[in-house]
């Protein structure tokens, strides 16, 4: 037990002073003919053990049997400690020369901000909101410079990472990083974006005591004046272990989860919902949002409503169209435009609602990383990265 306690006080040690290659080495090499050590003595003992066997064996076999229990527990003991000694040998010191590149990615980035087109196209935001968002998060949500990459290196990363999407190969030869860096850097920045998320993603009059400028148009007053939203689902493509991949496996035979999202007429996100496999229908996760986060969710006040489609039920403060007749706008604008009372209402119902059907596309075809969620091989990452949409909309 005292040699187990020796090796774990000497992997704290070596963790520690990981970064002075020669001492660590110098450390590790003691550790492992150390063990070696352990097991010349043992088989020295076994030697002289087995020349005292004649002298006195009634009083000496329980001697024995002690002392070979001991010489197991050291051999094992020593094993170990050979064991961890060469795995952070050849994991701490085996390691590649430090890559001189003629361009860092600071400098790249710097270059980058500097060029409107070139900030929009690779970071997909303009210079002042780049700045204005590494600010927020610098100042509130913990986000800091290390001593080798700044915040705004690790915040231009994980923008060109998301917007491409870039892969981690490719932000280490772009930044001039090692693997480990780029996922740590990119992780960082995504819970900072989570907290954000947290606080943004809600709505900005919480009473919706304001009718929408679109909304007075005379095509919609004053039937639509207290609606405040709309709701609907999506489903994004994402990489899953074979054995759940049978509930994640939507309509479309793809392997996606299920989103359901709430947004203004602004096209501003109020409630997100993110996580829940692609078999699954709409009404199931609208049910979780309104048991499990009821206390989040923004709920209708008495005489407001929001506007959903057929897969929802048509309950008061949540307006559904008329089953069984036209009811996509697009369909009227291809053919004969609508006639009748349960025609009018669709089209108008559909042409309002399909704000959140723009809201999802603008999101996706700017932040493409939401059209396949990567794989990553560790579950915690994978299962951080499950909050992407939020952090992505914390962006807009």
């Amino acid at each position: 037990m005292l040699f187990g306690t020796i090796c774990e006080l000497f992997v704290c040690c070596l963790e520690f002073i990981a970064a002075v290659r020669y001492l660590y080495l110098f450390t590790t090499v003691l550790l492992i003919v150390y063990a070696v050590f352990v097991l010349l003595q043992d088989s020295n003992d076994e030697q002289d053990s087995s020349g005292n066997d004649g002298d006195d064996s009634s009083g000496v076999d329980t001697l024995v049997a002690l002392t070979l229990l001991q010489q197991m527990e050291r051999r094992k003991n020593a094993l170990l400690a050979c064991l961890i000694g060469t795995c952070h040998l050849d994991s701490y010191s085996n390691k590649a020369p430090r890559r001189i590149a003629k361009e860092t990615g600071i400098e790249w980035v710097m270059r980058t901000l500097g060029n409107p087109t070139d900030c929009y196209d690779m970071f997909r935001v303009s210079r002042p909101l780049f700045e204005k968002l590494h600010n927020v998060l610098v100042e509130s949500y913990g986000l800091k410079s290390t001593k080798r990459m700044c915040s705004r290196e690790s915040l231009a990363l994980f923008l060109w990472t998301v917007g491409a999407p870039q892969s981690v190969r490719q932000q280490r030869n772009r930044f001039i990083r090692s693997l480990e860096t780029c996922n740590r850097k990119f992780e960082k920045v995504l819970a900072c974006l989570i907290k954000l998320a947290q606080d943004i993603i809600r709505p900005q009059d919480p009473q919706f005591t304001n009718v929408h400028p679109r909304l007075k148009n005379r095509k919609y007053t004053p039937f639509m004046d207290n609606c405040i939203g709309a709701i609907d689902g999506t489903h994004i493509q994402v990489v899953v272990p074979n054995d759940t991949a049978v509930q994640h496996r939507n309509r479309n035979k793809e392997i996606s989860q299920n989103v359901m999202c709430v947004c203004d007429f602004d096209m501003r996100y109020t409630f997100v919902l993110a996580g829940w496999p692609g078999s699954v229908h709409d009404m199931r996760v609208f049910n979780d949002a309104m048991t499990r986060l009821g206390h989040k969710f923004p709920h209708p006040a008495p005489d407001k409503f929001y506007l959903v489609d057929s897969g929802y039920p048509n309950r008061p403060g949540y307006l559904a169209p008329y089953k069984g007749h036209t009811y996509h706008f697009q369909e009227y604008r291809d053919g004969i435009m609508p006639r009748g009372k349960t025609e009018h209402f669709n089209f108008c119902h559909s042409s309002l609602r399909n704000v959140i059907e723009r809201s999802f596309g603008v999101l996706k075809n700017k932040w493409r990383i939401l059209f396949h969620l990567p794989s990553y091989p560790s579950a915690s990452k994978a299962k951080l990265l499950w909050h992407a949409w939020h952090c992505i909309i914390s962006l807009e």
